[in-house]
């Protein structure tokens, strides 16, 4: 799936095998990064995994990508096992080209920009350091379960993961095995966390059951949920299980007042506003209905949203927040400039066009196994009964008064 981000003064899109790096106020040429001609891994382990076994080889897609909190960093990881750290500043440069172990979910940066940690779909975590950028990573923490997200807190104090078996895992980071807490209430895997900056004890978390929940992660306690489903979904049969909205994004402004959140396949993008309450309160305001599926969403750091949608002719849209409502700014001149680009490179898209979900098979499967466990009893007993019936009909001609008799001559 096609995904944007905006930092500092650059607004990049994921798509395919391709980064698109954008200046936001320059006319400048585009950065665009191919995966496929990026440093191959040494033959000789090119396509064994670390238990010896030979292993598929990828198809350079990228997988995932973050900025680091200054932006002067950003980092990638693709379908190949590539991991690349680039420099943004002065202008965009590749640092180090190294491999994970397994393909990986989630990347972010320590508040420090000294380290890059890296959630795999093994349920691990690896660290990975910027200042010795051909430096091989080092396992961190695992769970049992694939890892869809991690987030490290804005003191460098705790990691946060979340993995498909619904749980949110807050630890240390300098002594990863020490467990700070859970944070429990999700009924499917958690896709997506989210720290405002500007309230570091709280924790916004988007799930498979289509709830996005806050939560004071040190103490693992849960302030609020909130139920993001749309009608549209919600009415379609309940045996269609592609009609169920995960929460693919959770973005924040950079005064962390406005959230923006996005459930995948849905033209739709709902607002909420974060104030400081007594115990959190995250507030629907406005919801921005589009009329193409809505790929990615983020904030520019003006507080400006941009939503990247699956239209060949108007691939992105950017939106204004004036007099308490988000209006479109269809004229602006850095958005026509970014919309040649993408357009131009419209064919990075194709990928990602018309793909239903990315999450179905995260999904649990339920299997009703009582129904068919009643219906074999059931005919088992039939069996049996048929089966005494016929036996009392094969004694019946010799019930007369002799056999009778006869069995009262025994006592």
């Amino acid at each position: 799936m096609a995904t944007l981000a905006a930092c500092g003064e650059n607004l990049v899109v994921c798509c395919g095998r391709n980064l698109i790096a954008i200046h936001n106020n320059l006319d400048r040429e585009p950065f665009v990064f191919d995966c496929s001609k990026a440093e191959q891994k040494p033959k000789e382990s090119d396509n064994k995994s670390e238990d010896g076994g030979s292993e598929e080889k990828g198809c350079d897609r990228i997988l995932a990508f973050a900025f680091s909190t200054s932006g002067n960093l950003l980092a990638l990881t693709d379908d190949n096992k590539h991991l690349v750290l680039f420099r943004t500043n002065p202008s965009w440069e590749c640092i180090s080209t190294r491999w994970v172990v397994r393909k990986c979910t989630s990347l972010e940066f320590t508040r420090a920009e000294d380290l890059l940690l890296v959630a795999d779909k093994s349920g691990d975590v690896y660290s990975f350091s910027v200042s010795e950028p051909e430096k091989p990573g080092q396992l961190k923490l695992g769970h049992l379960s694939m890892l869809l997200g991690v987030a490290v807190s804005p003191d460098d104090r705790y990691v946060i993961t979340a993995d498909r078996d619904e749980k949110i895992r807050v630890s240390l980071l300098s002594l990863p095995h020490n467990i700070q807490s859970f944070c429990l209430g999700h009924c499917e895997f958690v896709s997506c966390l989210s720290i405002p900056l500007a309230y570091p004890q709280w924790l916004l978390s988007g799930s498979g059951d289509g709830t996005v929940k806050l939560w004071e992660y040190e103490s693992g306690r849960r302030l609020q949920s909130l139920d993001l489903k749309e009608p549209s979904v919600t009415q379609a049969s309940d045996s269609d299980g592609d009609k169920r909205a995960a929460v693919s994004r959770i973005a924040l402004s950079p005064d962390c007042s406005h959230v923006a959140v996005l459930c995948e396949r849905v033209p739709s993008v709902q607002l909420f506003r974060l104030e400081k309450a007594l115990e959190g309160q995250l507030t629907p305001c406005e919801r921005l209905t589009l009329s193409h599926c809505v790929w990615d969403v983020t904030f520019d750091p003006s507080g400006r949203l941009w939503v990247l949608q699956e239209s060949q002719e108007t691939p992105i849209i950017l939106y204004t927040y004036t007099q308490d409502c988000w209006e479109s700014c269809p004229e602006d001149p850095g958005l026509r400039r970014i919309l040649d680009v993408l357009c131009s490179h419209w064919n990075s898209f194709q990928d990602s066009a018309g793909v239903e979900s990315c999450f179905q098979h995260l999904y649990k499967v339920n299997f009703d196994n009582m129904a068919s466990y009643l219906q074999r009893k059931q005919e088992r007993i039939q069996k049996l009964q048929q089966k005494k019936g016929k036996k009392r009909a094969g004694q019946l001609p010799q019930s007369n008064g002799a056999s009778k008799k006869k069995r009262v001559s025994l006592y």
